[in-house]
């Protein structure tokens, strides 16, 4: 294999791990701009997204044919991280709303490590491997390109322009604008802020059960654990592109991915997370707001 066509693999590589980050990004950057919180309970929601598509192919399969099996997988990791997200919102985040904001980051993080913990007391602290079946891969130009990449990258930039419509076009995207404006001003001109708020962690929780799905197809396993990291790197990949925007998350988690292969690439592999967060640091440096986030001030 030749320079150029090793580059292109990493490039790809990147992308596909990229698309994942940029997918659970976008979840982030959604809770954020509405209601300015750090959900740090988001990569757990993945987690759990991932076991429900363990047990539907490890319990169900064997009663239904395979496509059946996948769909019904597909489905509930969707829509069990959907009524999760809304459920965490309902119980742990809404009756802290008007409290200081350091105490809804406490919050976030207990959910993140009852979420580990609960999945680890019922299920085990072992992986458990998520039988997907297997996407093959296409050759191009002499590459092989991965079927799974392909997936990844189709699936999150499908997800992203859905996302744009609905926040742009539709009226349940204006409510969202309105109460990531001014909620109480939102209020009065008759938006309901309560339904809003749940109905955009529903919509980021969709968006993380999709991503449960990708990343276990990429990686087929599941752990109690294997939401932190990828939580961690998403949240990274919010701050650099400009956690609050859509385009930004997509471009912060394809950044974030491309610069890890590259790093493996050239034998670093041990010091990719370190690189993470090492461009997390410069970016606060020098440019706090993001790729695409846009500079607030606070009056006073």
């Amino acid at each position: 294999m030749s320079f150029w066509q090793l580059a292109v693999q990493q490039l790809i590589n990147g992308l596909q791990s990229g698309s994942i980050y940029a997918l659970v990004a976008l979840g982030y950057s959604m809770v954020y701009g509405i209601i300015t919180l750090l959900n740090f309970a988001h990569g757990d929601i993945i987690m759990v997204g991932s076991y429900l598509s363990w047990f539907a192919l490890t319990s169900i399969a064997p009663f239904v044919p395979l496509p059946v099996a996948v769909v019904i997988a597909i489905a509930m990791a969707i829509l069990g991280c959907m009524v999760l997200g809304v459920t965490i919102e309902f119980a742990a985040y809404r009756p802290l709303r008007k409290s200081p904001r350091i105490s809804l980051l406490i919050t976030a993080i207990g959910v993140s490590y009852l979420l580990q913990n609960t999945a680890q007391k019922f299920i085990g602290a072992s992986a458990k491997m998520v039988p997907y079946p297997r996407i093959p891969s296409v050759n191009f130009a002499g590459l092989t390109i991965s079927g799974v990449a392909i997936l990844c990258i189709a699936v999150t930039a499908a997800c992203m322009v859905g996302l744009t419509l609905l926040v742009k076009k539709s009226k349940s995207g204006k409510a969202m604008r309105a109460v990531s404006e001014d909620a109480d001003a939102a209020l009065l001109m008759g938006v309901n802020v309560n339904s809003t708020i749940s109905f955009t962690f529903a919509i980021g929780s969709a968006l993380a059960g999709v991503g449960s799905i990708l990343f276990i197809i990429a990686y087929p396993q599941a752990s109690p654990f294997m939401g932190g990291m990828l939580g961690l790197k998403a949240f990274v990949a919010a701050v650099l592109g400009g956690i609050g925007s859509i385009p930004g998350a997509m471009i912060g988690g394809l950044l974030i991915g491309v610069i890890e292969s590259l790093v493996s690439a050239v034998g670093l592999s041990v010091w990719k997370e370190g690189v993470v967060f090492a461009i997390l640091i410069v970016m606060l440096l020098f440019k706090p707001a993001g790729i695409m986030g846009k500079p607030t001030t606070e009056k006073v």
